[in-house]
């Protein structure tokens, strides 16, 4: 995932890649990830809650996400 952020506010996070080689992933994909992405764009945060059926999509976007606040915050120098 790629973060954005204006006036040291997460405004908006990118999937740049996911799972989409068959109708199940694509599926779970198009159900959890704008929730995620809502998610952590109010709590400001990777520490989303996990969605029922989709655990591996959370898994890795979590994991994804914190990476991608960390990269941006030391790129930026935004304190977390």
């Amino acid at each position: 995932v790629q973060v954005v952020y204006s006036g040291g506010v997460l405004t908006d996070v990118q999937i740049l890649q996911y799972p989409d080689g068959d109708r199940k992933s694509v599926a779970i994909n198009q159900r959890a990830l704008p929730t995620l992405i809502s998610e952590a764009i109010s709590l400001q945060s990777a520490d989303v809650s996990s969605i029922s059926g989709a655990t591996y999509t959370y898994n890795s976007y979590r994991i994804s996400l914190q990476s991608a606040i960390d990269a941006a915050m030391a790129a930026s120098g935004i304190s977390g």
